[in-house]
């Protein structure tokens, strides 16, 4: 699914989010603390946006992207300001990588899609150096309040029909919703990111309520 949406992932990224989604990525990167030289995994990169932004904000890192599809890396690969990054192929529950050789992992719109969430945290957790910091930003099941009706029906019946004519693929885009409504709420994830090991779990809540970053530190 995510091959055949993947020349158009980053405009329906920018469609759904209202253009939030670049302030999203930078808070991101300055709440993985990176110092001058360190080491950033990004997992489930897509095409590759958290790591150009932490190129940005720190020009000196190493960047390295893992996904599980080759054809989002390639569309990445294409793109400006992508040279630097190193693209992989791994699955998010058993990352290709030693023991503690990151000082940050962080994620964007993928532990939604993972079998097993507490298994893919506890891999980042151990590729990650002690004091290194997972960053989590999550699409969150939508709180219940006045604004959730208007919230459901903007992902329930205006996203498939934005991403059918935008992508061709209505179909994917009937999996955005659904997988964000049998998805867990920013407390719940937070109760998985602990159980995997991660200590000073925290969140912060975007876009009323429907978006989260959480942090955890090894």
């Amino acid at each position: 699914m995510f091959a055949r949406i993947a020349k158009r992932y980053d405009l329906m990224n920018r469609i759904m989010s209202a253009g939030q989604d670049g302030a999203w990525r930078r808070q991101v990167i300055r709440l993985a603390n990176l110092k001058p030289g360190a080491r950033i995994l990004d997992v489930a990169t897509g095409t590759g946006d958290i790591m150009v932004e932490a190129l940005r904000q720190q020009p000196d890192v190493t960047t390295i992207g893992s996904d599980f599809t080759l054809e989002m890396m390639q569309v990445g690969q294409v793109k400006p300001a992508t040279q630097r990054i190193r693209w992989c192929t791994a699955d998010a529950l058993c990352l290709p990588f030693k023991d503690e050789s990151f000082d940050a992992v962080t994620s964007g719109f993928g532990v939604r899609n993972f079998i097993d969430r507490e298994t893919a945290f506890r891999e980042q957790l151990r590729v990650l150096k002690p004091g290194g910091r997972v960053v989590c930003l999550e699409i969150s099941k939508p709180p219940k309040n006045a604004l959730r009706p208007f919230f459901t029906l903007y992902f329930n019946r205006l996203v498939p029909i934005a991403g059918g004519i935008i992508s061709g693929e209505r179909e994917a885009y009937t999996y955005l919703p659904q997988s964000v409504s049998e998805f867990l709420t920013p407390d719940e994830l937070k109760i998985i990111m602990q159980r995997a090991g991660l200590r000073d779990v925290a969140y912060q809540k975007l876009m009323l309520g429907t978006v989260a970053i959480h942090t955890g530190t090894k």
